[in-house]
């Protein structure tokens, strides 16, 4: 397992997560992602989850990541 990922949200990047003793912490690469900054996160995944969560405008620090699928429309 890695120590350190790249998160991007729609391609374009959030910002890494790094291991560290508590979990995984991020780092912001960009002002639209900075309320995730120093943020510590159980997994990558869930620092993933929360990049897109603040991307929409949904990721509130300390409430629980809830990702809701968006439904699939028929053609």
């Amino acid at each position: 397992m890695s120590d350190t990922y790249i998160i991007e949200v729609s391609s374009q990047a959030a910002g890494i997560v790094v291991r560290d003793p508590d979990g995984f912490r991020f780092f912001a690469a960009s002002h639209r992602f900075n309320a995730l900054d120093g943020q510590i996160f159980r997994n990558a995944r869930e620092a993933e989850r929360a990049a897109f969560q603040a991307a929409q405008g949904l990721w509130v620090a300390g409430t629980p990541i809830v990702v809701t699928p968006v439904a699939a429309t028929a053609a």
